[in-house]
């Protein structure tokens, strides 16, 4: 075998897992935006070979076997709907999705942890309208204290967000690599300049 076919094909076997698929339901919106609902390459392949997707745009790269050659795809659209969910998972992203990344006292980003507006030893629980994004200075700050005894403040009142919401924001957070192919269909619903 020659040796530069081999390194040809292990550089470009590398460079295909640079190419994932937008994933669309049914109605030409993506499952979620934040995390940005895509597939690898080789699932999108396999759903298209399965007859579940539609390609909607493609990656100027192939992938073949013995008897066949495609295009990668870079957009694909499920063939059945799949219902969006109507209830929100309490989980420590989806906290940091609601809150946007940012401390709920200060506003600041960056090293987040969580905080209990009513303290745990005050019969505080954890739920969505008792637990805030905070970071660690304003955390340690208002430590097992009411917010008036820690002379604290909340920027906005703590509730459960719907999933329509938590998609909303993840739209303000896209992921670093977006393809050119994507964007009609990220940001379609969204009001267009004058």
């Amino acid at each position: 075998m020659d040796g530069d076919f081999r390194h040809d094909f292990v550089r470009e076997r590398g460079a295909l897992k640079q190419h994932p698929a937008l994933v669309l339901n049914a109605d030409y919106r993506p499952l979620s935006y934040y995390p940005l609902s895509l597939w690898p390459w080789q699932e999108a392949v396999k759903a298209v070979w399965l007859d579940r997707v539609d390609i909607v745009a493609e990656y100027d790269v192939h992938v073949a076997s013995p008897s066949t050659r495609i295009r990668i795809p870079s957009v694909v659209v499920l063939k059945d709907y799949v219902k969006p969910r109507k209830r929100v998972a309490f989980t420590r992203f989806n906290l940091f999705l609601r809150d946007e990344f940012s401390c709920q006292y200060c506003g600041s980003r960056g090293d987040l942890t969580f905080d209990h507006v009513v303290p745990r030893a005050a019969g505080g629980i954890t739920s969505w309208e008792n637990v805030v994004a905070a970071c660690s200075p304003c955390n340690l700050r208002k430590g097992s204290k009411s917010l008036r005894r820690s002379g604290m403040s909340l920027r906005k009142v703590p509730r459960q967000p719907t999933a329509s919401e938590l998609n909303n924001i993840g739209r303000k957070f896209p992921p670093n690599m977006l393809h050119d192919s994507w964007m009609d269909y990220l940001y379609w619903d969204a009001e267009l300049e004058a």
